[in-house]
């Protein structure tokens, strides 16, 4: 029996009528909106995929009086403008070349061909907004039920499409996947760390961060050193010092934060934070916020907090003795 999706989301009246705008069969939703449902998450982005070309699109939500503003239009993505909040709409596409950083496209007509190109199984999975049936060409819903996080097809050719997969994987692994994890995924990531070192520092940064936002990532994190992912990115990380972080956290019941993390990461030395941060790209506000935090100790001491603890080390309270 095919799987169905089912979700309160899927009522909405506006995503009704920008279905409708676009046409019977020209529209699936795909990603992200798919996964979460099925894994009883809420859904924060909803994405369709459509055979329509991008003027088309455009065309059609006119006609229907949808408002639309050209995101992505290069590669295919327009996002609709509605009322429950913006829907990006992205044309069926397969990939003409690739260089690890970026891809050149070309629109299709194939619903798999658009699939295939995508990175894990789990996150090729297209839904009927009609019916909710749900299309699978790779396995995702078994990986779903398994929490098995794996590449579709060839792991290493699918991270030297986009190297910045490797960083996927894992927070992806961290926030979906089981435990072992899939050895092939984690040898082609190893394999290919170095790869890493070609991307912008915004990328890798950004990526850094999703990850370390998640409810635990420590584990993630110690793997990553372990297969010698981590020092590519982020050489003076201690994973150590992050679980015992996370640990504290836990116990006194505060929410999640990146840079308070990122920071439990570094060693307490102001230069390498302002160093660290220009590496990831940081804002002036989180840049402050992690040298400010490498400040935590008084020069030439091992232990003692500073008597102005910075914001992040009295973030809810946290004590920063807990991790350094």
């Amino acid at each position: 029996m095919a799987e169905v999706l089912c979700a309160d989301w899927m009522q909405r009246d506006d995503l009704a009528a920008l279905v409708a705008a676009l046409g019977a069969g020209n529209a699936r939703y795909v990603g992200g909106a798919v996964r979460d449902t099925l894994l009883g998450i809420a859904v924060k982005d909803i994405d369709i995929a459509t055979p329509l070309v991008p003027a088309e699109v455009i065309d059609r939500l006119k006609t229907a009086h949808i408002r639309s503003v050209p995101t992505g239009i290069e590669h295919g993505t327009v996002t609709a403008i509605l009322p429950g909040g913006p829907v990006e709409i992205t044309t069926l596409r397969h990939d003409v070349s690739t260089d690890g950083r970026r891809a050149t496209v070309a629109f299709a007509q194939d619903w798999q061909d658009d699939a295939a190109r995508r990175d894990f199984t789990i996150n090729a999975l297209y839904a009927d907004p009609a019916s909710g049936e749900v299309f699978d060409w790779f396995g995702g819903l078994a990986d779903l039920a398994a929490r098995r996080l794996r590449f579709i097809g060839d792991a290493r050719q699918r991270i030297r499409e986009d190297h910045l997969r490797i960083l996927r994987y894992f927070r992806f692994q961290a926030r979906f996947g089981s435990q072992p994890a899939d050895s092939v995924a984690e040898q082609a990531c190893t394999d290919l760390a170095a790869t890493l070192k070609g991307l912008s520092r915004e990328r890798v940064g950004m990526e850094m961060l999703n990850l370390l936002g998640l409810p635990d990532p420590a584990p993630t994190i110690a793997r990553m050193a372990q297969l010698d992912v981590l020092p590519v990115v982020l050489p003076e990380a201690d994973p150590a010092a992050l679980a015992a972080l996370v640990a504290q956290e836990a116990r006194q019941a505060i929410a999640p934060d990146a840079i308070r993390r990122l920071a439990a990461l570094l060693p307490a030395d102001p230069a390498l934070a302002e160093k660290i941060a220009s590496r990831f790209r940081l804002s002036g506000t989180q840049k402050k916020r992690l040298t400010l935090a490498a400040a935590r100790f008084l020069p030439g001491t091992g232990r003692k907090l500073r008597p102005a603890p910075s914001p992040i080390a009295s973030a809810g309270n946290l004590r920063w003795t807990a991790c350094c």
